[in-house]
């Protein structure tokens, strides 16, 4: 076979292997948000249409790894929204006090809220202009 030929079956391949690779499962990641509520810091993770019971969190030192599974649907004729398995390993932002974590699911909203290591102690700002005013 001359170059030219060789060329362009080599350029079919290479287009072949991408449309397959596009046509494969491919792993999602959840929206996720970490708040403070002085005494605790809450993660939130967006996975609506995730079964509770697919939900796994693991706990590890100074990150928390979250996995599950949303399963496609059945039928679909045109699909936007992704599915299938999900891993997400995320750094606590302030250190927390281990195995501390409890976890709610509503409306497709996963909560774990984690007890922070180091309270972070409000002081109402009525009792600082007292102390300005040496009371």
């Amino acid at each position: 076979m001359n170059e030219p030929v060789l060329a362009r079956l080599h350029h079919l391949m290479t287009l072949r292997e991408e449309v397959e690779t596009l046509a494969s499962p491919v792993p999602w990641t959840p929206a996720a948000d970490w708040t403070d509520d002085d005494a605790h810091l809450c993660l939130q993770l967006d996975v609506p249409g995730v079964d509770a019971e697919s939900l796994e969190v693991q706990e590890d030192g100074e990150t928390v790894t979250v996995a599950g599974h949303r399963p496609a649907p059945e039928r679909l004729l045109r699909g936007e929204r992704p599915s299938g398995i999900f891993r997400r390993t995320l750094t606590f932002p302030e250190p927390v006090r281990p195995q501390s974590g409890q976890a709610s699911l509503v409306h497709g909203v996963l909560t774990i809220r984690f007890e922070k290591r180091h309270p972070t102690i409000s002081v109402p700002s009525s009792d600082l202009g007292r102390e300005e005013q040496g009371e």
